[in-house]
C-alpha cells in the first residue's frame, strides 16, 4: 500500500498550501512504518489541530489501515 499517498489524502484538504505539503516514509520493516509530514509553517496548526485533535485523528485512521496489514505506523509533524 501506498501510505505516503494515503497519509496526503487525508490532510491535503485541510491545509491552506497542501500544494507545498511534504509526505515522507523514513522507515518501514515487519511490523512499524514511520512516515514524516512537512508542512508550511502557516499550516502547522491546521494539522494538528486544537489540543491535538486533527493529527491524532489522521494517526488513529492511519494505524487502522496498517493494522489491516499488520503493521504499526508512527507519524511526527513538522513545519518548513
Amino acid at each position: 500500500m501506498n501510505y505516503e499517498k494515503f497519509i496526503a489524502d487525508l490532510a491535503g484538504p485541510l491545509l491552506r498550501y497542501p500544494q507545498e505539503m511534504i509526505v515522507k516514509k523514513f522507515a518501514e520493516d515487519d511490523e512499524k512504518i514511520v512516515i514524516h509530514i512537512m508542512v508550511n509553517s502557516e499550516d502547522i496548526g491546521r494539522i494538528i489541530g486544537k489540543k491535538g485533535r486533527i493529527i491524532n485523528s489522521i494517526r488513529t485512521i492511519a494505524q487502522a489501515c496498517a493494522a489491516k496489514y499488520g503493521k504499526k505506523m508512527e507519524i511526527s509533524v513538522d513545519s518548513f
